[in-house]
């Protein structure tokens, strides 16, 4: 469904407000200026197939941006604003932009645009919040375009870029929906709102940046069942407390670094916040540590749902918060495709063992975007309707998946495999631990070995009795030989805003420059 459904029938709802200030679009506005926005596209010759990209902070703009892309069967890319300007360059060329919208705010990320042939001979770039070089107005492009219903309206999607911690982003593409954006659902909205009980009623709070796949989808599911956003500028732990209990939040999403942060605030903060409004808390992005998933169902009550997807949609497994304690680690069964555990040939594993993780569909999912060759490593040597995102796991008897970490995240210590998400998730739970990162290290006997890169918790200092006290405590939970050797203490680890760890930045540290 469409929001100009519900701009006739709760026209001054809200169907987006930012927490931080409160302001908001009612769906009149937003379809009054997702339709006026589309309308401008059209004069400026975009037809359903083209792309356009967005690059800004969490704001109310992206969300009519987005809108107006959906209903003129168009692609829309949302690009990560903390990129540098040639990264930046990088996906507006290879998405091929027609037009490019950017908050002012980040205008270094987009200074260099005039250097795209395309863009620059065409000058489609529009800027909301201030000036940028170069940039039209946002504000007045919108107040001069035609404010004419639109007759055709062919459904768009998005074309996300994947997030490049191990390597250049490479744009994922689906093909364009067949129908009219006021007649089919969008496949979130499909098989999401039902499943998690999404409807008008739903008050949806985003605390992730809207340029990652999880965040916008998940925006634009609850707008098309009528329900109303609630977006953070960016995370934080008492701010999203805050949140929840200010709009009588019912429905939202994290990642288990999230759960983390907020599980770490001192007892009397988080027992200030009202957080029984919430019906569903899902999970994603990364496995949630066992101690950290029950401490939030033990918090929040039997709320706390996981899904282990992609941006590339290739499959998806679900697990509820009863089959979580029973199943504690588990990232669930399939529903959207059938589970593979493959060995580095592609054969087929037996039940229990390790191998790369493929999901079966009746046709292959996805593409990268001008990269046959990176769609081709992602499929399965024999079967092109099997894919993989890289990571390892292994199935059980009752067929529920288990996730042992990303192939590329492997150690190799002295031929034995280390999954390093292993001792990350009981290094976490220590006190003194704020966040942690595992990572191989050169070893001339052994070719590598773990080490832990910890950062430590307000009120403890670096020492090597502390060093060796989370080390014997990795070992209380985990074999010897899977613990890290040793252990660094750092001031801050490389994330990404939606709390994925970015460990080729870490390796550099202690790798040769070739290596990585």
């Amino acid at each position: 469904m469409f929001p100009g459904v519900f701009a006739r029938s709760t026209p001054d709802k809200p169907a987006v407000i930012r927490a931080a200030t409160g302001e908001q679009l009612t769906y009149r506005q937003l379809d009054e200026n997702s339709t006026r926005l589309a309308n401008h596209l059209e004069s400026l010759g975009v037809r359903p197939g083209d792309t356009i990209a967005m690059i800004s902070p969490n704001d109310l703009h992206m969300f009519e941006v987005y809108w107006a892309a959906l209903r003129s069967g168009l692609y829309v890319t949302a690009i990560n604003h903390h990129l540098t300007a040639a990264e930046t360059n990088y996906i507006l060329t290879d998405c091929n932009a027609k037009v490019v919208f950017a908050g002012a705010s980040v205008a270094d990320a987009v200074a260099e645009t005039d250097q795209i042939p395309a863009l620059a001979e065409s000058g489609h770039r529009l800027a909301w919040g201030g000036e940028i070089t170069g940039f039209d107005s946002y504000e007045t492009a919108l107040a001069t375009a035609s404010d004419a219903p639109r007759t055709d309206q062919p459904r768009g999607t998005d074309m996300l870029y994947s997030s490049g911690t191990t390597g250049r982003p490479k744009g994922i593409q689906t093909p364009l929906p067949q129908g009219q954006v006021d007649e089919i659902p969008d496949a979130y909205t499909a098989i999401f709102a039902p499943m998690y009980g999404y409807d008008d009623t739903a008050v949806y709070l985003s605390p992730a940046p809207l340029y990652h796949a999880a965040p916008l989808r998940y925006c634009g599911m609850t707008n098309s069942v009528g329900g109303t956003v609630v977006f953070l500028d960016r995370f934080d732990p008492e701010t999203a407390l805050s949140a929840i209990e200010r709009f009588r939040i019912t429905h939202s999403q994290w990642v288990p670094t999230m759960f983390i942060r907020m599980l770490k605030l001192p007892v009397e903060v988080r027992e200030k916040y009202d957080v029984s409004s919430i019906k569903l808390a899902i999970h994603a992005a990364a496995p949630c540590p066992v101690e950290v998933k029950r401490a939030m169902i033990e918090w929040w009550g039997p709320v706390i749902h996981e899904y282990y997807a992609s941006t590339e949609a290739a499959g998806a497994t679900f697990i509820g918060p009863q089959e979580a304690l029973d199943h504690p680690g588990s990232v669930g069964k399939p529903l959207l495709g059938i589970v593979h555990i493959c060995d580095e040939d592609g054969k087929d594993l037996p039940t229990g063992e390790v191998g790369l993780v493929y999901f079966e569909r009746d046709e292959p999912a996805f593409e990268y975007h001008n990269d046959p060759e990176k769609t081709r490593s992602a499929q399965h040597p024999e079967h092109p309707n099997w894919a993989t995102t890289g990571d390892m796991g292994y199935v059980d008897e009752e067929g529920y998946l288990y996730l042992t970490d990303r192939k590329a995240f492997m150690i190799i210590s002295g031929g034995v495999n280390i999954y390093p998400q292993e001792a990350e998730n009981v290094l976490v739970n220590h006190p003194a631990v704020f966040d942690v990162g595992v990572i191989g290290v050169p070893d001339e006997e052994l070719g590598e070995v773990a080490k832990a890169c910890v950062q430590l918790a307000p009120g403890y200092a670096p020492s090597p009795q502390l060093a060796e006290e989370l080390l014997d405590y990795t070992k209380e939970s985990i074999a010897a030989y899977k613990a890290p050797r040793s252990v660094d203490f750092v001031d801050d680890l490389p994330r990404t805003p939606t709390g994925k760890l970015v460990k080729g930045e870490l390796r550099k540290q202690y790798w040769p420059e070739k290596v990585h």
